[in-house]
């Protein structure tokens, strides 16, 4: 039996750049305090037992499992460890025990919060950089678990710094720090869970990505992220109504991504609030991921004083983030419970968010 080994790695808030990813565009997410927590005891078995303390009974996980063998939430360590092997490293067995505060199913990226640190501790004392790291994670997700994510939740909860948001550029794979401090200026970013399950691994996401990706092909290039710099007239020659829309919400949100983080260098909240407000907007016209229930979280926050609110995460449900004056902060949350209650909905949970560590032993 080797020696126990116990890493974190934490979930993300996305603050502006939705379905960007896999466009080859950019985003601007944090690492959250929340993290996922796995200890594993490597041994010289063929197989890796999982137990998670969200889930009941153990799940055996082989050491030469393939796509299809294993489902649900085990799934995604089943495919950090195909991933590993088939990229030709070594993954012993053992035993690995779960623990997590990231919030499942709402938007937060638990899903590569946990495979991020499940890769962590299978590839202990190994030099590999993280952008590797990302792209095994990702593929564990893509392929294994057959959730067409792209690439950002996994640099973000690699990536994480104290006080620093990412500015994830993912035509050319690299990650800028840039501050992001609000408490400094006297405000607080507000998560509220919709409690409405986010249901990014299922169909409307796919949908979204192959309305971007006839798009591009219509156009000639690889990634809606080649004509970006030819503005909204590179889209003149897309005919079909919800496709330009698509494509639409892509350049728009690439390009309030650079305005945020010129905001956040200057920090100009104000307008950084604006900003995520017209993100929302988007996503809700023209991309059209958000609802009637997440739009009412996002539209009262606004109204009750909040900077900007946008939805986060890939759509469907989820959470929203605000950018509130912490003086407001406690008044804010109670109009938005009392306003999304009173509608016939859950009650959202709130809570404040700042900016933390990414992946790391413990």
């Amino acid at each position: 039996m080797g020696d126990t080994v116990t890493y974190a790695a934490p979930g993300r808030i996305n603050l502006i750049g939705e379905h960007t990813d896999y466009n080859l565009g950019l985003a601007l997410p944090i690492a959250l305090p929340q993290r996922v927590v796995v200890r594993y005891q490597p041994d010289d078995s063929e197989a890796i037992t999982v137990s998670s303390a969200q889930e009941s009974g153990d799940v055996v996980v082989p050491l030469d499992t393939t796509p299809g063998d294993i489902t649900g939430w085990a799934a995604y360590i089943a495919g950090v460890v195909w991933a590993l092997r088939d990229r030709g490293h070594r993954v012993e067995g053992g035993r690995m025990s779960i623990t997590s505060d990231v919030e499942m199913g709402s938007g937060l990226a638990s899903s590569a919060a946990l495979e991020c640190a499940v890769l962590s501790a299978l590839t202990h004392g190994s030099d590999m950089d993280r952008v590797e790291q990302a792209r095994i994670a990702q593929c564990a997700e893509n392929v294994y678990v057959g959730a067409p994510t792209g690439l950002m939740d996994q640099l973000a909860s690699l990536f994480g710094e104290p006080g620093r948001a990412m500015l994830i550029d993912f035509r050319e794979l690299s990650v800028h720090q840039v501050p992001f401090t609000p408490e400094t200026a006297g405000l607080t970013l507000l998560v509220m869970n919709s409690r409405a399950p986010h249901r990014h691994a299922a169909g409307e996401y796919a949908a979204r990505r192959a309305s971007c990706e006839r798009v591009a092909a219509a156009l000639g290039v690889e990634s809606l992220r080649e004509v970006q710099d030819r503005g909204l007239d590179a889209l003149d020659a897309v005919t079909d109504d919800e496709d330009f829309r698509r494509a639409r919400h892509i350049l728009t949100e690439n390009q309030r991504v650079l305005d945020v983080v010129a905001a956040l260098e200057q920090s100009d909240f104000a307008t950084a609030g604006e900003i995520l407000t017209a993100s929302h907007a988007s996503m809700r016209d023209d991309f059209e991921i958000t609802t009637a229930h997440i739009d009412l979280i996002a539209d009262t926050a606004v109204r009750a004083g909040a900077l900007g609110a946008r939805l986060t995460g890939g759509g469907f449900g989820g959470c929203v983030i605000a950018l509130v004056p912490e003086d407001l902060a406690d008044s804010v949350a109670e109009t938005v419970r009392s306003t999304v209650v009173a509608a016939g909905h859950p009650e959202p949970t709130i809570s404040r968010a700042q900016a933390a560590p990414g992946a790391g032993i413990v």
